[in-house]
C-alpha cells in the first residue's frame, strides 16, 4: 500500500506543477510564438535538471537510482517526439485560441487517453470502478469541448488541445517503459531533446526571442511546470502504472482553473462547473480504489532502486552497493501470495 500512497503523492505534486505551468504559459502567449514557446519550456527543464544531475553526479551522495542503458533508447525516442516535440505545439496552439480555464480542464482528456492506451494495447489491468472513473472524466472533457468552446466560436484551439492529451498519453505510455530508470536523467533529456528540436525549429522558422524578463520567466515555468513536475510524474508511474497516473495527473487542470480564476478573471461558466464536477468526481473514483488478489510471480532479472521487501529477498555480491534502498541488478524468483497492489515495476500480470 505505501507503493500506492508514494505514486498518489508524486502524481498529485507533478499535476499542481503541470497545472499551475497552463495559465502561467498563456499569460506570456502574446509576447512568445506558440513553437518558441514550447521549446524554451523544455530547454529551461532539461538545463535545470542538468545542472543538478552534474551536481549530484560529482556530490559527495551520488545518486543511487538506474542509469537508462541502450535497451531503453527506443521508448525515449518515441517519447521524446511524440510527447516532448508534438504535445507541446499542439498545447501552446491551442492555449492561444482557448480561455486558459476551459483549457485547463480540458487537458484532463490527457489521463483518459492515456488509461486507454494502457488498457489496450499494454495490457495493464482495470475494473468497473476505474472504467467508470475515466467516463466520467471523459464526460467532463466532452462538456467543455462542445459546450464550453472558446469566445472567438472556432473549434480549433480545443482540437489542437485534444491532439496534444493524445501525444501526451503516448508519451506516458512509453514512458513507463523505462520507469525503472532515474527518472532526473529521465526528465532532463527530454528537455534538451524536445527543447533544442522546437527552438531550433521556431528561430528557423523566423520566431524572435523575447526580453530578458519574459525569458526569465518563461525558464522558470518551464524547470518547475515541465522538469520537476515530469521527475515526479516517472516516479508515480513506477509505483501505480500508467492508467492510474494519467487519472491522479487528470487533477493538474483543476490546479490551472484556480490560478486562472484568480489572477487572470476568466469567466466562470456552466459547462466550466458541471464539467468540473464530473471530473472531480472521476479522479475521487481513482484515489479510493482498493485491488487484491492472490497473484503470480514470475522470475525476472532488471535493475532499479528498491528496498529489501518482499518482493526483494535476494542475495548480494561482493559489488552491490551497501545500505538501503540502492539500485542494483537482480534476480527476483517465483513468488504466489495476496496483498494489496497496483501495476507498479511487479506488478503487470494478467487477470
Amino acid at each position: 500500500m505505501l507503493g500506492k500512497w508514494n505514486g498518489v503523492l508524486f502524481a498529485l505534486l507533478a499535476a499542481l506543477l503541470f497545472g499551475a505551468s497552463t495559465p502561467l504559459a498563456k499569460h506570456f502567449l502574446p509576447k512568445i510564438d506558440p513553437m518558441l514557446m514550447a521549446g524554451l519550456l523544455y530547454l529551461a527543464s532539461g538545463l535545470g535538471l542538468g545542472v543538478y544531475w552534474v551536481f549530484r553526479r560529482h556530490s559527495d551522495r551520488p545518486a543511487k537510482e538506474a542509469r537508462l542503458t541502450r535497451r531503453d533508447l527506443p521508448w525515449l525516442a518515441g517519447a521524446f517526439l511524440v510527447g516532448g516535440v508534438i504535445g507541446p505545439i499542439l498545447l501552446l496552439f491551442g492555449l492561444r485560441d482557448s480561455p486558459a480555464t476551459n483549457a485547463s480542464l480540458l487537458l484532463n482528456l490527457e489521463g483518459v487517453f492515456t488509461a486507454l492506451l494502457a488498457w489496450i494495447v499494454f495490457k495493464e489491468n482495470f475494473d468497473a470502478r476505474i472504467a467508470t472513473g475515466m467516463a466520467l472524466i471523459a464526460g467532463g472533457g466532452v462538456v467543455l469541448g462542445w459546450v464550453g468552446r472558446p469566445v472567438s466560436g472556432s473549434p480549433w484551439g480545443s482540437l489542437a488541445i485534444v491532439g496534444a492529451c493524445l501525444a501526451w498519453a503516448i508519451d506516458n505510455n512509453l514512458t513507463r517503459k523505462v520507469s525503472a530508470g532515474d527518472p532526473v536523467q529521465i526528465a532532463m533529456l527530454k528537455g534538451l531533446v524536445a527543447g533544442s528540436v522546437n527552438t531550433m525549429l521556431a528561430l528557423g522558422l523566423g520566431s524572435k526571442l523575447p526580453g530578458l524578463p519574459t525569458l526569465l520567466a518563461t525558464g522558470l515555468i518551464g524547470l518547475f511546470g515541465y522538469g520537476i513536475s515530469l521527475t515526479l510524474f516517472v516516479l508515480a508511474l513506477r509505483h501505480v502504472g500508467a492508467a492510474r497516473t494519467g487519472a491522479y495527473f487528470s487533477t493538474a487542470p483543476f490546479a490551472g482553473a484556480i490560478i486562472a480564476l484568480l489572477f487572470f478573471r476568466d469567466p466562470v461558466t456552466p459547462a466550466l462547473l458541471i464539467a468540473g464536477t464530473l471530473m472531480a468526481v472521476g479522479v475521487w473514483l481513482h484515489l479510493s480504489e482498493y485491488h487484491e488478489h492472490v497473484h503470480q510471480h514470475e522470475s525476472m532479472e532488471h535493475e532499479h532502486l528498491h528496498y529489501h521487501d518482499e518482493h526483494h529477498q535476494h542475495p548480494h555480491g561482493p559489488n552491490d552497493p551497501p545500505g538501503e534502498p540502492h539500485s542494483h541488478w537482480h534476480r527476483h524468483e517465483e513468488l504466489a501470495h495476496a496483498h494489496p497492489h497496483y501495476p507498479d515495476l511487479h506488478h503487470r500480470h494478467g487477470h
